[in-house]
């Protein structure tokens, strides 16, 4: 945990041991048995002032407890042919782990379409990994490794990032608010990879408007990224899009084995047999019910409105520079 000071670590669990056993409860999702780990993390998210880093803490178990966060894990998204076609459409996966036992999340930015469910099933979706690998994957690298694991690193490919990303923007940013306000401080760094012109245009714009630990955390690679990865991970843990320079997709690769965005990767079927295993001990008897679990979505702050606004600003001013159609309204765009 660095050089925080103990005395502001138990000034915060002090005012934590005042709340209600109902926010007690659910508090023990988020730590683990990790106490000091967790008010740590909150504590980092809010600049290490007490006050606010409560404030934090308490709106964002009570947002757990309104929206039945601890029981998400229960409700997988059936049938599965829709669960499939998410993971075609919201490319995220588990590739291995980092050569001190950080989990290696690859997420394939440019070719996500979010196109083939309603925007809550993406945010049911999103937050299950979310719960999974806080419950599940942080916990068992834990034990495997002899330490304490709470973060991960995730590697961002923008292969194939065009101006239609701008219709998704809204739903992004959804998923941000919800991860910056919930789950603060769980990835140790970013890694981009694969950047067209279109990310770096952007990149320019929006760094500077990122509070300073953000920007620390997050590393734009040459390429593919390859042999920078290769200094933290071993070459079985580098996400498939970053295996060879110039593979160029994000959806596929040479291995099918391999590709860790599919629902036939080893984690995503230990995942989706969690969650139904998980739904029939508590209602082993009654069919799974299709639909959807609806999260309330959260107000965005001020950084994040601005830096949406940034980004769709300069997707506009490329399009107008590529001679590009836009339609306001709908975010319909011309390419």
């Amino acid at each position: 945990m660095g050089n925080v000071s103990p005395d502001l670590i138990k000034q915060f669990q002090t005012l934590m041991e005042e709340e209600d056993e109902h926010l007690q409860l659910t508090f023990k999702n988020i730590h683990q048995g990790f106490i000091d780990e967790a008010l740590v993390r909150f504590l980092k998210a809010r600049d290490w002032n007490v006050a606010k880093a409560r404030k934090m803490l308490v709106d964002c178990l009570n947002w757990r407890i309104t929206n039945e966060i601890d029981s998400i894990l229960t409700k997988p998204i059936v049938p599965t042919d829709l669960y499939r076609g998410i993971r075609d459409s919201q490319l995220i996966g588990l590739s291995g782990y980092s050569n001190e036992g950080l989990p290696i999340f690859a997420i394939g930015v440019g070719q996500s379409t979010f196109d083939k469910a309603s925007v809550h099933y993406y945010v049911q979706s999103h937050i299950q990994i979310n719960e999974y690998r806080d419950r599940v994957v942080l916990p068992n690298a834990t034990k495997k490794f002899g330490r304490h694991i709470g973060t991960c690193v995730k590697v961002l490919d923008m292969t194939g990032l065009k101006l239609s990303a701008l219709s998704q923007i809204k739903l992004l940013t959804v998923i941000s608010t919800i991860d910056d306000l919930n789950y603060p401080e769980k990835t140790d760094t970013y890694y981009v990879v694969n950047v067209p012109y279109i990310f770096s245009a952007c990149w320019k714009v929006v760094k500077p408007l990122l509070q300073e630990r953000t920007r620390k955390k997050i590393q734009v690679l040459q390429g593919c990224g390859r042999d920078e990865l290769l200094k933290i991970m071993d070459l079985e843990s580098i996400p498939h899009f970053c295996r060879k320079e110039g593979s160029g997709s994000s959806r596929r690769s040479s291995d099918g084995n391999d590709d860790c965005f599919s629902l036939d990767h080893s984690f995503h079927q230990e995942l989706y047999s969690y969650t139904k295993q998980q739904s029939r001990s508590l209602r082993p008897i009654a069919p799974l019910k299709q639909g959807s679990f609806h999260v309330s979505f959260p107000q965005t702050d001020v950084e994040g409105t601005k830096i949406a606004e940034t980004i769709e600003s300069e997707f506009h001013k490329f399009g107008g520079m590529n001679g590009v159609c836009n339609s306001v309204n709908g975010l319909k765009i011309d390419e």
